[in-house]
């Protein structure tokens, strides 16, 4: 029993900690995540002080949170930022590999049809069947990007909301 009571005063006169994810994920000043715990040490009783000195706190509070929390988004982005990039670098590659494939198979197709017409003509007939590849690629391409918007129209759309409410908060 004493043994408990003794536990539960040292614990009080301890700093209070206060983690929070975005505490405890945000970036050291290097960029890499380290875990920091940052403590809440009471200097007076809230009851012993003004409204004008708990707003400000709260401000403060808010403040800092926001800050944290901006920091974590930034280290995420950069971490999937990285991830994203090596995906890319791999994508060349199958490209690559995708292309040279492509390029091996038509001269096989070349020289299969070689065999039973004058090489000449079979690699003609191997460049118009990847003329004619192109063309429908280009076309579809084509069609695609006159579809896409460079305006985030959605986003926009919100921002104007957000102004009007901003100007007319009841309504």
């Amino acid at each position: 029993m004493s043994t408990s009571t003794s536990a539960s005063t040292s614990t009080s006169t301890r700093p209070r900690q206060y983690p929070s994810a975005a505490r405890d994920r945000a970036p050291d000043r290097d960029g890499h995540g380290a875990i920091r715990h940052e403590t809440y040490e009471p200097s007076r009783l809230a009851k012993n002080r003004s409204v004008g000195e708990l707003m400000s706190d709260v401000t403060s509070d808010v403040q800092q949170l926001f800050r944290q929390e901006v920091e974590l988004a930034k280290a995420e982005v950069r971490e999937e930022a990285t991830k994203a990039g090596k995906a890319a670098g791999m994508f060349g590659g199958a490209g690559f590999a995708g292309y040279m494939v492509a390029v091996l198979l038509s001269l096989t197709a070349v020289f299969a049809l070689a065999n039973v017409m004058n090489l000449a003509w079979a690699a003609l007939i191997v460049t118009g069947v990847w003329a004619v590849i192109g063309a429908v690629l280009f076309l579809r391409a084509r069609a695609q990007m006159r579809a896409v918007s460079p305006k985030p129209e959605r986003t926009m759309e919100t921002l104007k909301e957000d102004a009007r409410w901003a100007r007319h908060p009841i309504g």
